[in-house]
């Protein structure tokens, strides 16, 4: 059996994300992507329209990818606490291997592109939260928890831990890793998460 050769549309956004994390605080061009791929930019817009379409591409990778793990943790741990715990860490975790796809979920690279654009950043975010704060809900059915504030207050203070760890990450160039020290104050915030 053959390897499955990549397609030119993949290898674009494999490029994309390669130079986002390359070149942190960088701005793309066409013509330097095209220069990655070793194409023409005329043969970037045979596979995307535009510059927005290629982002919006690396932005449909996260949300199938991250919302496929979400599923699967939702189906496989019955838990609230552990789904919430693992659902926090494969975000921090998708983050710190992926820094380029990463400055797009911060909006640091989307700095003078489409507005469309941050919208669809906003609704993935806004789904993590959607999905947290449905666990939280079930975790009084189905556990007995209840959570010490609302589950939608709760549900925004974990995102809020989440995205500020992944600012960090970005804002120090990568250096500092959205899980570095989780282990350690995950304990903290799941303390302070349902009343006794």
């Amino acid at each position: 059996m053959s390897e499955q050769k990549v397609s030119r549309k993949d290898q674009i956004l494999q490029a994309l994300a390669h130079m986002l994390e390359a070149e942190p605080g960088g701005r793309i061009t066409t013509a330097g992507l095209a220069r990655e791929v070793g194409v023409s930019e005329a043969a970037l817009y045979r596979h995307f329209p535009s510059k927005a379409k290629m982002f919006e591409g690396l932005i449909n990778f996260v949300d199938e990818t991250v919302f496929s793990r979400i599923n699967r943790i939702l189906q496989d741990t019955p838990d609230a606490l552990a789904q919430t715990e693992q659902i926090l860490t494969l975000l921090l975790t998708f983050t710190e291997r992926n820094p380029g796809i990463t400055r797009l979920l911060t909006g640091d690279a989307l700095a003078g592109e489409n507005e469309r654009l941050r919208q669809r950043i906003e609704q993935f975010f806004d789904r993590v939260e959607s999905q947290l704060k449905q666990l939280l809900r079930d975790a009084e059915f189905k556990q007995g928890l209840r959570t010490s504030a609302t589950p939608a207050v709760t549900a925004n203070l974990l995102l809020a831990a989440a995205e500020g760890r992944i600012a960090q990450f970005v804002r120090s160039g990568f250096r500092q890793p959205p899980t570095q020290g989780w282990q350690e104050q995950w304990p903290l915030l799941a303390a302070g998460l349902f009343r006794e």
